[in-house]
């Protein structure tokens, strides 16, 4: 089976694709942030929650609804800086694992990735994580939405989280990305073979 990659390459298109899966999954749990109410434990995604407060008619109070699930409408996400970050995380993410399937094909196909395919996917990569990093940098500012105030003790604020936690999806979506700008962008500088010189 012939590669277009070095070994260099390949360790690239391994750790391109575990930096992507990394980032992807913490973007799509919803455990950036962890905090309780009512008693129950809450946590919130940029886009998706669990448990939520629904007024129970039958008893007259609110309860906890125990579940997971996205928000159901792009405008129900609780802060404008948490659609931002939706956006530009989802978009880096994209990045991300378009350049890891890319390079994973380079171990099975000749002549797919060279030297100067190599150091575009490395950008590439590097703009991915850089809007991940964006999208992390932002999250904070939405703590001061009435939603995360309920669950974290109606003291937290921008950058201040109260009696909350951040949660480790957050953490694996900003540390795939900066691992995918910091290793990933150089190591895909020597991923590709010389291209052939052909005679025409």
């Amino acid at each position: 089976m012939a590669s277009s990659l070095t070994c260099t390459g390949v360790i690239w298109a391994l750790l391109s694709f575990l930096c992507a899966a990394t980032s992807c999954v913490g973007f799509f749990m919803p455990y950036w942030l962890w905090g309780s109410q009512l008693g129950k434990p809450v946590s919130f995604g940029t886009f998706r929650r669990c448990s939520y407060p629904v007024h129970d008619e039958s008893r007259q109070m609110m309860v906890m609804v125990e579940e997971c699930g996205r928000y159901a409408s792009f405008q129900g996400i609780p802060s404008a800086e948490w659609r931002i970050c939706t956006i530009v995380t989802g978009l880096g993410c994209g990045l991300l694992l378009l350049v890891a399937l890319t390079a994973l094909m380079g171990c099975c196909v000749s002549e797919l990735i060279s030297r100067t395919v190599g150091r575009v996917a490395g950008g590439i990569q590097f703009l991915g994580g850089l809007l991940i990093g964006a999208g992390c940098a932002l999250y904070p500012l939405g703590w001061d939405s009435e939603e995360v105030r309920q669950t974290c003790g109606y003291i937290s604020g921008q950058f201040d989280l109260g009696k909350c936690e951040i949660g480790w999806a957050y953490y694996c979506t900003g540390g795939g990305a900066a691992a995918a700008m910091l290793l990933c962008t150089w190591l895909a500088c020597f991923s590709g073979k010389k291209q052939k010189q052909y005679p025409y």
